[in-house]
């Protein structure tokens, strides 16, 4: 998409849609996810739930693989839905980075 098309697109949007897109520009600048952590020698260094040892690219997989919300959180019991709503935000934003570490994690 170019920056005319994406322009384009922007103008459209309702002051809450772009609201929620400043949002995400400035989450997405400063690196900062709220309920989301990265850390070195954790999980392999990939992004995860704060406090937890569970990375975002499982909790996508395991949808990909059919698994409701309702599902997840009762398989993970000490998450809350404001977990998975910040998980997804940030494997929206993060696409790339999810699906390469789906695949990574894969590999046999």
């Amino acid at each position: 998409m170019t920056m005319k098309e994406l322009e384009k697109k922007l103008l459209t949007l309702t002051p809450d849609e772009k609201i929620q897109v400043i949002q995400l520009l400035v989450q997405s600048l400063s690196n900062t996810w709220q309920g989301i952590e990265k850390t070195p020698g954790v999980c392999g260094g990939d992004a995860r739930i704060a406090k937890t040892r569970i990375p975002i690219w499982s909790l996508v997989n395991y949808r990909i693989l059919g698994a409701s919300d309702v599902r997840i959180l009762q398989e993970f019991p000490h998450l809350s839905a404001a977990d998975l709503a910040n998980a997804w935000a940030y494997a929206e934003a993060h696409p790339e980075e999810i699906e390469a570490a789906i695949a990574r994690n894969e590999e046999p």
